[in-house]
This record gives structure tokens, C-alpha cells and sequence, in this order.
């Protein structure tokens, strides 16, 4: 049996080498490194498989965030609505832009933010609420959404984690996870569903106008070269990243099929076992698996960690700290108790190894190992 990886990207990277490769050259034999027509032609094509006006790429995901705010023109004190179980680049550019993070917790089944609280935390300061569609499914739009223009309220879509997903409004209709909001944000972390060979992100949004001072933002505030409209920031995606991009997007479907199928294939394992809880997919969405996480009930989750790492079966943890209870979140006043469902999955989540390159031999090694220590800790 080959060795398991968590994220096998060369596996992945071999079946579309000469791509991969053909798409480099190209780049190279052009030399136009950065703002090359490859990145104006993988925008495009993003545009059109998400179905979405606009998409403006940026060197991050982590810089999408915070240039989706910066053109909302938010303001120092201005809320922002979050949830804290999710990793920290969500609420960090809340507090980098000297805004304040409120948090609400999150849906036990699905990891993500439980619209149904959102409400007893809106005041007059709340200007933005930002879902993050966790671990490869949406967040409930429809609620987020409708709240959101009760109250005059700007979205932010974190879809760092769920490129690709599809979300189901009551009647029938469907849009990809990231364009249902004002703005939608992704990054292209290597280990992204839809990812690249080093950092890249980028910004959605169906309004012209948002679109216009995002493009701005992006490049130094610039409009026309050299003169410079407003304070912006440096945030590109490189030409290279773009053409190998723009390659995987057409594998992006293939790859979520892939890995509904390894998802399938854990949940037959765990089903009916009763110290796992295998993920739930809510009705309104489907899952593309960016992460396959359990939750451990009555089991040493912790003692499983270590126990699958002996085993050469690499897991993680997502997330050991609910954000609320970092320290870098410190001098806003949360404590422990505030958000007790985050807390809880804290304490019981692990995720197993998830990606397009697993085979039928690693999986029955991983689920195997799983089930034995189990017999041998219950």
C-alpha cells in the first residue's frame, strides 16, 4: 500500500501533468508574470462556472476577506458577525481593520453558523455578517440573507472551504456557494478543492459597483495607472498560479464526485458505529468534502489522534481552540461558556484524510485502524 497523505497533491498534480506543465510553459515563454491575459481568462471561466457577474483574483484568501470589507466602507467599531469555529483569517481581518468581531455559535450537525441566533446579536453597530460554509457545505443562505435585509445588514460568504458547492433556496432555485451574499471569498491554498501550487484568492459579487472598487482596492487604490483614488492594497494573483488554476477548474467537478465517493465510503465504515458521528449535509446544500470530520462520542478523540498517527494515518484536528477563547481575541471579554457548541466540537472533531488520489486498500486501512481502536477503548 502506497503511504497516506492527508492532502495528496502530487498524485493529483501527475494525472494532469502535461497540462499542468503546457500551461507553466506558456506563462514562462510570455514573461508576463503578473496581470497576464491567463489571469483575466481563468476570471472569466471562474465567472461562468460559478454563474456569477464578477470575479476579481487576489493574492489570498485572507486578502479577499479583507478587501471585501475595505469596499464596503466599513468603519473602526463597526460589527461584524461571525462564527468562532472556523479558522482565525475570518475574524482576523474583522480585528485588523479595527472592527469589532461578534461571534455566534454554530449548528452541531453542520459546523456552521446557526442563523436562528443571529437576530439577538444585531444592533445599531452591525453592518456585515459573514458565513463561512465549513468543511465543504453552505451555510442556510436563505435565513442569512432574509435577516440581512431586515436589518440593512451587508454578506460576506466565506467560501474558502466550499468552491464548488451548491446551495437550494425553499423554491427550487440554486446558486454556488459564494454568490448568494454581496461579496463572495476564496482562497486557493494548495490544499483547496480548487486549489493552486502556492498562495492565491480571490472576490465574487454580482453588483458592478462593488466590483469596480474591489478591482481598485486590489492594486494600490489605482483605477488608472499611477493615480490613485483611494487606499488600497497589493494583492495579486501571479500569472502561473492563474494558468495552473484554470487547468484544475475544469477538473473541478470530477474532483468533487471523487470525493463525495471517499465521504461515501467513511460513512458506510461508521454508520452504525456509536462512538463516531459521521457529517451531516443539511437539506438545503450538498457537500464537496473539503474536509471529512467526525465527531467522537464517548472516546478518547485525543488518544485516537495519536493512536492514527502511529499507524502512519495522518488526521487533524479543526479546530482545538474555538476563536473566541484565543489569545489573541483576548481583550474583547469572551470566555469559556460563551459559545458552547464551538467548545464542544473542539473537544470531539477529527478529520481523516480526505482528497481525489485515496484508493479502496488506504481506506480500508484507515476505517480498519479506526474500528480497532475503538474494540480495544470502549
Amino acid at each position: 500500500m502506497k503511504a497516506i497523505q492527508m492532502v495528496d497533491l502530487k498524485g493529483q498534480y501527475l494525472h494532469i501533468k502535461a497540462e499542468v506543465d503546457r500551461s507553466i510553459q506558456e506563462v514562462l515563454d510570455t514573461t508576463s508574470f503578473i496581470n497576464g491575459a491567463i489571469v483575466k481568462e481563468f476570471a472569466s471561466n471562474l465567472a461562468s462556472y460559478l454563474g456569477v457577474k464578477h470575479v476579481i483574483p487576489c493574492a489570498n484568501g485572507t486578502d479577499a476577506l479583507q478587501i471585501a470589507m475595505m469596499a464596503l466602507d466599513l468603519q473602526a467599531g463597526d460589527e461584524v458577525i461571525t462564527t468562532p469555529f472556523t479558522f482565525i483569517a475570518t475574524a482576523e481581518v474583522i480585528a485588523l481593520l479595527k472592527l469589532k468581531p461578534v461571534f455566534v455559535d454554530v449548528d452541531p450537525d453542520t459546523f456552521n453558523l446557526n442563523a436562528d441566533q443571529l437576530e439577538k446579536v444585531i444592533t445599531s453597530k452591525t453592518k456585515a455578517i459573514v458565513p463561512v460554509h465549513l468543511f465543504g457545505q453552505c451555510a442556510d443562505m436563505e435565513k442569512v440573507i432574509k435577516i440581512a435585509s431586515k436589518y440593512g445588514v451587508y454578506v460576506i460568504e466565506d467560501n474558502a472551504q466550499a468552491i464548488g458547492a451548491e446551495f437550494t433556496f425553499s423554491n427550487g432555485a440554486k446558486q454556488k456557494a459564494g454568490t448568494i451574499g454581496h461579496i463572495g471569498c476564496t482562497s486557493f491554498f494548495p490544499s483547496k478543492n480548487l486549489g493552486g501550487y502556492g498562495d492565491g484568492g480571490a472576490i465574487f459579487t454580482n453588483d458592478d459597483v462593488l466590483a469596480e472598487k474591489i478591482s481598485i482596492i486590489v492594486n494600490h487604490g489605482m483605477k488608472r495607472r499611477y493615480y490613485h483614488d483611494v487606499i488600497g492594497v497589493n494583492s495579486r494573483l501571479d500569472s502561473i498560479q492563474a494558468a495552473i488554476l484554470n487547468i484544475k477548474l475544469k477538473h473541478l467537478d470530477s474532483y468533487i464526485l471523487r470525493r463525495q465517493k471517499v465521504a461515501s465510503f467513511y460513512n458506510d465504515a461508521f454508520k452504525n458505529c456509536q462512538y463516531l458521528d459521521i457529517p451531516l449535509t443539511a437539506p438545503f446544500t450538498n457537500h464537496v468534502y473539503h474536509q471529512y470530520t467526525l465527531k467522537t462520542r464517548n472516546l478518547d478523540r485525543d488518544g485516537l489522534h495519536q493512536y492514527l498517527l502511529k499507524k502512519n494515518i495522518p488526521n487533524a484536528i479543526y479546530y482545538p481552540v474555538s476563536l473566541h477563547l484565543q489569545k489573541a481575541f483576548g481583550d474583547y471579554g469572551f470566555k469559556k461558556g460563551d459559545f458552547p457548541v464551538s467548545e464542544m466540537l473542539c473537544e470531539v472533531v477529527i478529520s481523516l484524510p480526505m482528497h481525489t488520489e485515496l484508493d479502496e486498500e488506504q481506506l480500508n486501512f484507515i476505517c480498519r485502524n479506526i474500528l480497532d481502536f475503538i474494540a480495544l477503548n470502549s
